[in-house]
């Protein structure tokens, strides 16, 4: 018996995130008036989250190539070769609305999705990253949304069986209405098995594999186009559940199905579920599918054809098969317990159709779901420049050693020892470098090579100024990387800014893309895969433009991969870099002096590959005894983590009479390194540094359990950990 159709209102339209303009361009496209179903499908592909279709333009400027590229941008997840047919295969995504809205399922899910973009390329996922930005720690909110994500990112990875290695977590008002949380895998395969999402050949089995389909994440992936409001609370039946333990047989059942030679394509069901699965693998093999919706495994009686295609429970898959593997890969997934389904085909007509209960529910065009989606070059303003802060214009409130410890201990610069230690950082075995240095190390199998992985962006850099800041972002990954001896390979990004329809927060966004394109190529680094997110706001107040540059190196060998730990008394302490004592938008002015404003550090990229380079090969050549890249709070942070680090403490000098004291020790100029060499070998450091013109500068040498600074008074060790270690416990304990 027909069901009564649902009349299309303008209010419907308007639910379903779709503008009137966009709506006329669906009636011109498809020539009639959509189902319910159908509406719900172009919801699903056209929304902000699926279709990119305010960055898409400005994305395409972005380097996506290297002789080391597989698989750039557009795939599951980015694919680099590291050599004796081993691939790395990576990617980045936000789960920022789901998380603030219901923090643990949100975190955990964002997990999930990432690791499912990983292992569908026919990876193992080896190693999990995040990047964390909650509102002001005052706010009555954060402390319970960091307690919420923190636990799901944990809850996650840990059941999963995967280590996370490492991360950042930052806290401003910014993000007291709309938090960040976005989640890195990282994963190993063979280099010539790699599997992509691209159907092929006409009436083949479509498979759907994994766990049923409820009605959880209903219109999440339209959620997580649109800014939030005050009654934000009551999306929460769009945000997903996860099972950890699922996912792992999937990952399983997914890798022996794959190594059995049963797959022609495969493609995650993640934002927009079947629905956006189901289209991109017709679609880029230039097939239609026909879907028969009767034959998907559900959770749920009485599920419409509407519920099924933009569910969004986790832990499933689409998957097209070599007919005659039909029953081999069945078993295989049997065996682990998993619902296996054939759900469709195949078909030359380029149409996507779709079926319930005996009747056509959608009947679209395939290509135009995707290539017909609406694509805008919205307004844009570059944001104003910023007076440069002279340094000798700040006045001090503290002295250099008091600024130190209130420094160390401050939200922004202290250990974020109590978040990853509820994380199993070391599962598998083969976390070389646990998180709380420069970047995390993971040795590949039994070695000799690792991978050197990290998480970096500066937001109040790329909103003082875009175009620094999203160099700067780059650099700084590219730093941490260099930091523990690896060597940069490829970057995936996600871009999180707020409302693109404001010309203001468009104008960051296209800052922030010149900016890491042109770091990107300066040095040698291209971007393999991806995500935009946009509308992070709530009442019309957008987050820091947050574009978070998850990074990948190489080591030839994990076992001389350096740390920032100070190693022995009686070392030269060496500085690296150019200092001129930048304090413009630096943690110093603005937690010592409540000053928020000027402009950002410069980034000459030429410098960073340069003394990058020259780091590099003091690490491998042994000479470098410790490592730590200057970045927050300065030179005189930096040298307290190496001492905390190392329990051992420093008699340092003076700074050149050029730069006022404050500007020295806290500024916050880039391209610089802190490096200790034995005394023997200081010389012939010094000599090669100034041959290939990398200023090079003696300011300490490591001794005691102080930090003793020419002129001022001698700080203890212990008391600058206590006080580095302190601040994050305590707050989570309700005494901060």
């Amino acid at each position: 018996m027909s069901s009564k159709p649902t009349p299309i209102t303008p209010e419907l339209v308007a639910s379903h995130g779709l503008k009137p303009d966009e709506y006329q361009r669906i009636l011109t496209l498809i020539g009639r008036e959509p189902s319910i179903t159908e509406l719900g499908i172009f919801s699903a592909m056209w929304n902000e989250h699926c279709s990119y279709k305010s960055s898409r333009i400005h994305l395409k400027g972005l380097p996506t190539k290297a002789p080391w590229v597989l698989v750039g941008p557009g795939e599951n997840a980015g694919v680099i070769d590291i050599g004796d047919n081993q691939a790395i295969v990576f990617k980045m995504e936000s789960h920022n609305h789901p998380s603030f809205i219901e923090p643990y399922q949100g975190a955990t899910t964002g997990v999930g999705g990432i690791l499912r973009d990983v292992f569908t390329m026919g990876a193992r996922p080896i190693a999990c990253l995040n990047a964390l930005s909650f509102g002001a720690p005052e706010h009555p909110k954060t402390r319970r949304l960091v307690s919420g994500v923190v636990a799901g990112v944990g809850g996650y990875g840990n059941s999963f069986g995967v280590p996370t290695v490492g991360g950042q977590v930052r806290f401003h008002t910014r993000y007291d209405g709309n938090i960040l949380v976005n989640a890195m895998a990282v994963g190993l395969a063979d280099a010539d098995k790699i599997f992509l999402a691209a159907a092929s050949g006409v009436g083949m089995p479509i498979v759907y594999l994994g766990s049923k389909t409820g009605r959880d994440g209903m219109g999440g992936a339209t959620m997580a186009s649109a800014e939030f409001d005050n009654d934000s609370d009551e999306k929460r039946p769009t945000v997903q559940v996860g099972d950890p333990f699922a996912e792992k047989l999937l990952l399983e059942a997914c890798l022996e199905i794959m190594a059995a030679d049963c797959v022609i394509a495969i493609q995650d069901m993640g934002a927009a579920g079947l629905t956006c699965s189901a289209v991109e693998m017709g679609a880029k093999g230039d097939l239609g599918v026909d879907l028969d919706l009767d034959a998907v495994p559900t959770r749920e009686p009485g599920m419409t054809a509407y519920e099924m295609m933009l569910s969004e429970s986790q832990e499933r898959m689409l998957m097209v098969l070599k007919p005659e593997k039909e029953k081999q890969a069945e078993a295989i997934f049997k065996k682990w317990g998993l619902d296996f389904a054939i759900v469709g085909t195949t078909t030359p007509t380029l149409r996507f159709v779709v079926k319930h209960g005996g009747e056509v529910k959608a009947d679209l065009p395939i290509k135009e779901l995707g290539d017909e989606a609406p694509l805008y070059d919205r307004p844009h303003v570059e944001s104003p420049k910023l007076p440069v802060i002279h340094a000798r214009d700040i006045k001090p409130p503290i002295g250099v050693v008091e600024a130190l410890e209130k420094l160390i201990g401050s939200p922004e610069l202290c250990s974020r020892r109590w978040v990853w230690e509820q994380y199993d950082h070391v599962i598998g075995g083969n976390t070389v470098q646990r998180p709380g240095g420069d970047a995390a190390v993971v040795r590949i199998e039994d070695g000799p090579k690792g991978l050197a992985l990290t998480v970096d962006v500066t937001p109040r850099y790329c909103e003082a100024d875009p175009y620094e800041g999203g160099k700067q972002a780059v650099a700084e990954a590219y730093r941490n990387i260099t930091a523990v001896g690896g060597k940069p390979l490829a970057i995936t990004d996600n871009l999180n800014f707020g409302n693109p329809e404001r010309p203001e927060i468009m104008g960051q966004l296209v800052g922030c893309l010149k900016g890491i394109a042109e770091a990107c190529i300066a040095l040698d680094s291209p971007i393999v895969s991806g995500n935009v997110s946009l509308y992070n706001e709530t009442n019309g107040r957008g987050i820091l433009p947050t574009p978070s540059i998850g990074g990948v190196g190489l080591l030839d060998d994990f076992t001389k991969s350096a740390t920032l730990a100070f190693k022995a008394e009686g070392e030269a302490i060496l500085l690296i870099g150019e200092t001129r004592g930048w304090l413009g938008q630096s943690v110093y002015l603005r937690d010592i002096c409540g000053r928020e404003e000027g402009a950002p550090p410069p980034v000459n990229l030429e410098a960073e590959k340069r003394n990058g380079t020259v780091v590099r090969g003091m690490i491998h050549s042994g000479t470098a005894t410790a490592v730590h890249d200057l970045s927050d709070g300065g030179l005189l942070v930096a040298l307290a983590e190496m001492a905390i680090a190392g329990r051992i403490g420093a008699s340092l000098d003076a700074g050149p009479e050029a730069i006022v004291p404050h500007a020295w020790w806290f500024g916050e100029d880039q391209a610089r390194y802190i490096v200790t060499v034995p005394q023997d070998e200081l010389l012939g450091v010094l000599t090669k540094l100034k041959a290939v013109g990398v200023p090079c500068l003696q300011i300490g040498t490591t001794a005691g359990h102080t930090l003793s600074i020419a002129g001022e008074r001698a700080v203890d060790i212990k008391a600058l950990e206590h006080a580095h270690e302190s601040w994050f416990p305590n707050y989570m304990g309700g005494k901060a």
